[in-house]
């Protein structure tokens, strides 16, 4: 399994955080690598992402559902991978303190099948920068819409 943690202090209260992060459309495309997605649901949607690992060319489907809203610090998901065999999930929280809000992302990701043995490293080597990158770039467009 691979984890990845990132905290970031952002300069707004945190309902402003809330209401970027409660809405799949606004963060969708903040996710490193992503090429498309659909809204299934209010709480179920498909992402596609695309990138090149050691010069081979990737697309990746997966399943995201929202488990758990609670507003105004709390989101949790659950990955399946639908182009190939994984799971995952993770959650953004958020808590304010003197005018500011400190979200924290966090992604876990487990390959499984035959595959797995040979998506474990790389996956190692990726999800702590998607959890890092993910949550900095959303933290870059809250402060600029707020």
């Amino acid at each position: 399994m691979a984890t990845g943690t990132h905290t970031v202090e952002i300069p707004t209260d945190v309902q402003a955080v809330w209401d970027y992060v409660s809405d799949l459309e606004k963060w969708a495309t903040a996710v490193p690598a992503y090429k498309e997605h659909e809204i299934i649901s209010e709480t179920q949607s498909i992402w596609t992402f695309e990138g090149n690992v050691k010069g081979i060319k990737k697309t990746i489907r997966a399943q995201v559902d929202i488990t758990e809203w609670n507003e105004p610090a709390n989101i949790k998901f659950e990955l399946k991978g639908l182009s190939d065999n994984f799971t995952g999930s993770g959650h953004f929280t958020a808590q304010e303190a003197n005018g500011h809000t400190t979200m924290t992302c966090t992604v876990e990701v487990h390959a499984g099948g035959l595959s797995g043995a040979m998506l474990t490293p790389i996956i190692k080597w990726a999800v702590p920068k998607v959890a890092s990158r993910l949550t900095e770039s959303i933290a870059r467009k809250i402060a600029v819409f707020s």
